[in-house]
């Protein structure tokens, strides 16, 4: 059973013959029922102020988790954003390849076109040149035909 102070002030004491003094356990009973009032309520605010921290306590172990997920989550994206980034520049980097490859493969196909080109021409060229060297010298057989007919023709008369 708890002592309370009211059960300390109304507390009643039979008397004896040759008991202790009234006055004196009366004074000494208030002394202790102030002084019991007076742990109570420290140990009243004390519970209370260590709720209030156990409370405060909580909501920090909560902000902490809370704290904990935010940076793993964090760390993660950030993992995430670099893995997504090394994927972003192989791709890109393939492509690149991709497309300097097919650039090369149009440019070799170019210059295989401008080569056989050259060599159509060339052909052209010596064609040309051969149907002139037929022509001037089909013109010169045909002057020195003519100039052999004026020479037989002036030689008659």
């Amino acid at each position: 059973m708890r002592i309370t102070p009211l059960d300390i002030q109304q507390k009643q004491f039979p008397m004896r013959l040759r008991g202790f003094d009234v006055d004196e356990v009366y004074s000494f009973l208030e002394l202790i029922r102030e002084e019991l009032e007076e742990l109570l309520r420290e140990n009243a605010s004390l519970k209370e102020q260590l709720n209030r921290a156990d409370s405060q306590l909580q909501e920090y172990k909560n902000m902490e988790v809370t704290l904990r997920e935010t940076l793993m989550t964090a760390q993660q994206m950030v993992e995430d954003y670099k893995t997504n980034a090394r994927k972003e520049a192989e791709l890109i980097l393939k492509e690149a390849e991709l497309k300097a490859d097919t650039m090369i493969k149009e440019a070799q196909k170019k210059v295989v076109k401008i080569h056989e080109d050259i060599v159509d021409l060339k052909g052209i060229r010596r064609h040309f040149k051969e149907e002139i060297k037929r022509l001037i010298d089909s013109h010169l057989k045909m002057l020195e035909f003519d100039k052999e007919r004026e020479g037989e023709e002036s030689g008659e008369v």
